[in-house]
C-alpha cells in the first residue's frame, strides 16, 4: 500500500482528495489546522485502517514516521474572505508551509505535488491563460497576499526540482466547486446559491461582466489524481474552458433555484480579475484530461448539496 500526506486535507478539495486516495487503495495522512478547513470534511473516514487526520500548523518542522510516497501540498487559505482575514497566515503557509513540505519530500524521497491557482495569473492581459503566461499580479495590492504567496511556491518547488532533483508536480487550479465548500467561504458560487436560497438579493460586483470558468469538485479530483502519477514536471492548468460572465452566472443560480431574489450591484474590488479561462492543451496532452461534469449537472448537484446543509 503507497502512502500519501495530504497537506489541508480537511478542507473543501483536501478532504475529497483523501476520498479518491482511499478508493484507489492508499494509506492517507490527511494534515490540518483547522483554520479554514474542517473535520466535518472528513469524519466519515475517521476510523477506516487507511486514513488519519492530525492537527497541525505546517508552517511548523514538519516530520511523519514511516515512509512516505506522495505529498500533495493543498494547506492554504483560498478564498479571498479568508486570506483578506488571514493575510500573514496565508504568506506564510506559501512559503514556509511550502518549504517544510519539500523538506519532508525530499527526507523522504516523496513526490510533491503543489496546489497552485488561476490566480499566478493576476487579472491577465492574456486570453485564456496558457501555462506559459507570467501574468498580471499587483504584488502590494490585498490579493497580493494570496497570489505572491502561490508564485513563490511555485519557485520554491521549481527550485527543490532543479537544485535537490527532487520529483515535483504543480497544478494551477480554476474555481473549483461542489459539495463540502462553505456557505460563507465568500466566493461567488457558494454566496449566490446561498442568496438565492435565503431569498436575499444576490451581490454582484462592478457591472458581473468579469468572468470566470466553473469546474465541478470531481473533474479536478481525477486531474490532480492523473498530474500526481504522471511523469509531467511543468506546471498544468485543470479548468473548464466553458467561460461565463458573473451576471450571467448569477441567472443561472436564480433559474436553477426558482428563486425570486433580485441582482444587486456592489462596487467592484481591488484587482479583481476581469476574465479568467484555462488553456486545458497541456493537460489534454499529456493527462488525456479535460472535464466531464457539464455545469448545469455540476450546479445541480451542488444547489441540492447547500439545501440540506441550511436545512440541517
Amino acid at each position: 500500500m503507497k502512502n500519501v500526506l495530504i497537506t489541508g486535507g480537511a478542507g473543501f478539495i483536501g478532504s475529497h482528495l483523501c476520498d479518491r486516495f482511499i478508493a484507489e487503495g492508499w494509506q492517507v495522512s490527511c494534515i490540518d489546522n483547522l483554520s479554514t478547513g474542517s473535520a466535518d470534511n472528513v469524519n466519515h473516514l475517521i476510523g477506516h485502517p487507511a486514513f488519519r487526520l492530525i492537527k497541525y500548523d505546517v508552517t511548523n518542522y514538519l516530520h511523519t514516521e514511516g515512509e512516505l510516497d506522495l505529498i500533495l501540498h493543498f494547506a492554504s487559505p483560498a478564498s479571498p474572505i479568508d486570506y483578506l482575514e488571514m493575510p500573514i497566515q496565508t504568506l506564510k503557509v506559501g512559503s514556509l508551509g511550502t518549504h517544510k513540505a519539500l523538506g519532508l519530500a525530499k527526507e523522504k524521497r516523496a513526490r510533491f505535488l503543489l496546489a497552485s491557482t488561476s490566480e499566478v495569473y493576476g487579472d491577465p492581459l492574456i486570453h485564456p491563460q496558457k501555462e506559459d503566461y507570467w501574468g498580471n499580479v499587483n504584488p502590494v495590492g490585498i490579493r497580493g497576499v494570496y497570489d505572491e504567496a502561490k508564485r513563490f511556491a511555485e519557485a520554491m518547488t521549481m527550485a527543490y526540482h532543479r537544485y535537490h532533483d527532487l520529483d515535483t508536480r504543480i497544478v494551477r487550479i480554476f474555481n473549483i466547486y461542489g459539495s463540502r465548500m462553505r456557505l460563507y467561504d465568500g466566493r461567488a458560487l457558494p454566496t449566490f446559491i446561498r442568496q438565492a436560497l435565503k431569498g436575499e438579493d444576490l451581490t454582484v460586483y462592478g457591472d458581473g461582466s468579469q468572468t470566470r470558468s466553473f469546474t465541478y469538485i470531481d473533474d479536478l479530483v481525477e486531474g490532480v489524481y492523473r498530474l500526481a502519477l504522471s511523469d509531467e514536471v511543468e506546471p498544468v492548468n485543470l479548468g473548464n474552458p466553458d467561460e461565463v460572465s458573473i451576471l450571467d452566472f448569477a441567472k443561472e443560480i436564480l433559474a436553477l433555484t426558482g428563486s425570486t431574489s433580485r441582482i444587486a450591484f456592489r462596487d467592484l474590488p481591488q484587482d479583481d480579475p476581469k476574465v479568467r479561462k484555462p488553456d486545458i492543451s497541456r493537460a489534454k496532452s499529456v493527462l488525456d484530461w479535460e472535464p466531464q461534469v457539464p455545469r448545469s449537472e455540476g450546479l445541480r448537484r451542488t444547489v441540492a448539496y447547500f439545501e440540506k446543509a441550511m436545512s440541517g
